[in-house]
């Protein structure tokens, strides 16, 4: 929740462009008050998916919103609003995302990429309010990340900063054994499947779920070493099998090398449904409160 109560009174629009899923909300007072969700044909033309996203922030706009914050699944040139190769989306390939927006509804408008939005919602509405370094982690179909400094969303030169998914591990990268696409590509095994088999004991699915656990741990330990974080916050889908592989996952992160490091160690699974939402809109609160 947002402490300062100038913060909480402004009013902010969060949009989340996430392949065939917009959700657009207007927020307030640390709700989405307002709500828009639907799914787009993340095949068509730049102009018509550009036009599904003016027509879901219209209906949520209003004389109060100071600002728009946008997070993509991309590259994005945060100083300039541009969004690069926007992934499951074939036809945005450079979209200035940030001037269109601005010339439209006259309000500041920030971009950033989905992980990093996920991460400064953590710290602004989620399990991260306390902490002053931390880094989100969102496991779905993609392992993406963001980092927090010193309370403040590190991006790096190309918003490329955080992606763990990409460093190499055993013979392929973290995201190719960190994202719930595994259990289907390495075991035929669809997530849902996975899951209920392992709400029911099945010896096979807790045994892989225990294996995906030993992967992530890993993925842990080179995040901590990089960035040293107090908490780390785990989102997507990821989030309802945290059970089934915590403790297999501690089993390595307890095997790093600083011992000291681990015992401060904080990692939370995200409990917000509107983080996605949340996430978007606190790139504004975020910039009106440096």
């Amino acid at each position: 929740m947002i402490q300062d109560m100038t913060l909480q009174n402004q009013c902010a629009i969060g949009v989340y462009l996430g392949g065939k899923l917009l959700r657009v909300g207007r927020v307030k007072n640390n709700v989405v008050e307002a709500a828009i969700e639907r799914e787009i044909n993340n095949h068509d033309s730049e102009e018509n998916i550009l036009k599904e996203v003016l027509d879901a922030i219209d209906q949520v706009f209003n004389s109060e919103v100071g600002g728009i914050g946008i997070g993509v699944p991309s590259l994005v040139d945060v100083s300039k609003g541009i969004v690069y190769n926007v992934e499951h989306i074939p036809a945005w390939r450079e979209v200035h995302l940030g001037d269109l927006l601005q010339d439209r509804y006259k309000v500041n408008v920030f971009v950033n990429n989905d992980a990093n939005c996920f991460t400064i919602g953590e710290k602004y509405f989620g399990k991260a309010k306390k902490y002053s370094n931390l880094v989100g982690v969102i496991v779905g179909v993609g392992l993406g990340c963001g980092v927090i400094t010193e309370n403040r969303l590190y991006s790096g030169t190309n918003c490329g900063a955080g992606e763990f998914g990409c460093i190499p591990y055993r013979d392929h990268n973290y995201e190719y054994y960190c994202t719930t696409d595994y259990f289907d590509v390495k075991y035929g095994l669809k997530p849902e499947v996975l899951f209920t088999r392992a709400q029911k004991n099945d010896k096979i699915a807790l045994a892989i779920l225990e294996q995906f656990g030993f992967d992530f741990g890993q993925a842990i330990k080179t995040i901590l070493y990089t960035y040293d974080p107090e908490c780390i916050v785990i989102g997507g889908s990821i989030g309802k099998f945290f059970p089934f592989f915590e403790e297999a996952m501690w089993k390595v992160v307890r095997k790093f090398q600083y011992e000291k490091t681990v015992e401060k160690l904080c990692i939370e699974v995200s409990e917000e449904p509107d983080i996605a939402v949340l996430g978007a809109a606190a790139l504004y609160y975020d910039a009106i409160n440096k």
